[in-house]
């Protein structure tokens, strides 16, 4: 694969990097002229170009400059912000051969890091894989486009009964795309079989061999499910009660991380992870050692989306993205790439039977899982207790 990288993915299994496009000298040259016009204009500034200036400055020239090396070349260019190792690469290349096209990539390792990011005015993007209660939280403020069936022809492969418990039950303005559970990856050659608990996270022996996801509806939603409540509580007695549960467990915890868990179990450092089925199914593909359990207590099973956004740029080629990836053959293969489950009725049968017993990718009974909603305005309640876990000491 011809790819370049700029926004790196932590995963090592990650080969497609941000904007692609050129050889690795077009990709020095315009990473020179970012720095050359970025030196002249700060100069410009003077002391009142601050790195938040900066930054954004340079990423806009960095796109416009890889832009124009693709739009010499004679194609028209994607821009996907999305999860790392979210999408199969052979099946990205097969989509480019397709339809003649590259597909660039920016990563983000939250919902609320890649809300933040649109919102401060990161523009040049076009497909967005946001959580469903993230999508309805991106229409209600106007940042996504509202859907034109008419486009999306393989709408018709989608499994309702997913859909059924997405926040956009019509697809008004987002398409599921994954399922994923939230869960704990261990070691079990150096642990044995663990009780399916959330409660392995209070256990000190482990201490600073073991980390939880950082992103705070999952890690709050855990020790909420934990103690027998809701993931969605609007209580704040609840709310209280797990950030105390939450902030003993840190103790033990070497970081709240998601990528670098990621690779920390698979190579031996970490021993216990919070982490997404699909992320420890890749693991334990590579490694035998590696098991995953649902905790007995419940977990969060997210619904993530395809989305375009308001402003992109390149609305046709993003119908067409998202059509491709609803075709039962290109997302069974897919599946079969990212070890994640996509509601595809078809797709689903046609991945390898050896997907299907992996019990990071067939979870199992959901029975005790609940999908994450938007709170609206209680959603302060939630920020206030993770500021609270993040500032208490170890």
């Amino acid at each position: 694969m011809s790819a370049w990288r700029f926004f790196p993915s932590a995963s090592p299994k990650a080969e497609r990097g941000g904007l692609q496009g050129g050889t690795g000298e077009d990709t020095i040259r315009r990473l020179w002229a970012v720095c050359f016009f970025g030196t002249r204009i700060r100069g410009a500034y003077g002391d009142n170009m601050t790195k938040k200036h900066f930054l954004p400055l340079a990423f806009a020239l960095l796109l416009a400059l890889s832009a124009a090396a693709v739009g010499g070349e004679g194609k028209a260019t994607l821009f996907l912000y999305t999860w790392s190792d979210y999408f199969d690469p052979d099946v990205l290349d097969r989509f480019e051969e397709e339809f003649d096209c590259h597909v660039a990539i920016d990563y983000f390792d939250s919902n609320e890091a890649m809300y933040a990011k649109l919102k401060a005015g990161a523009a040049g993007h076009d497909v967005v894989t946001p959580s469903s209660y993230m999508s309805a939280v991106m229409h209600q403020q106007g940042m996504l486009r509202v859907l034109d069936h008419s486009l999306l022809p393989n709408l018709r492969h989608i499994d309702d009964s997913f859909v059924d418990l997405a926040e956009d039950k019509e697809m008004v303005y987002s398409v599921p795309y994954t399922r994923s559970v939230s869960g704990v990856g261990y070691n079990r050659a150096q642990l044995g079989e663990l009780e399916p608990t959330w409660d392995v996270f209070s256990r000190a022996d482990l201490s600073k061999r073991m980390t939880m996801l950082n992103d705070m509806r999952e890690t709050i939603g855990a020790a909420l499910q934990f103690l027998g409540y809701s993931l969605n509580t609007r209580n704040s007695a609840e709310l209280e009660e797990a950030g105390r549960v939450l902030r003993g467990w840190k103790k033990n915890l070497a970081k709240f991380e998601v990528d670098e868990a990621k690779i920390g179990l698979g190579s031996g450092e970490f021993l216990v992870i919070h982490g997404y089925n699909g992320d420890i199914a890749l693991i334990m593909e590579e490694n035998e050692d590696i098991d995953f359990f649902v905790p007995a207590e419940g977990a969060s099973t997210t619904y993530d989306d395809f989305a375009i956004l308001s402003d992109a740029k390149n609305v046709d080629l993003a119908y067409a993205f998202i059509n491709f990836f609803l075709d039962p053959d290109n997302a069974a293969d897919n599946m079969e790439g990212i070890r994640y489950y996509m509601p595809n009725r078809e797709g689903v049968e046609k991945v390898s039977e050896e997907l299907r017993e992996n019990p990071a990718f067939n979870t199992g009974s959901m029975e005790k899982c609940e999908v994450i909603r938007d709170l609206g305005e209680d959603n302060a309640k939630y920020v206030r207790i993770w500021d609270q876990v993040k500032a208490a000491d170890d």
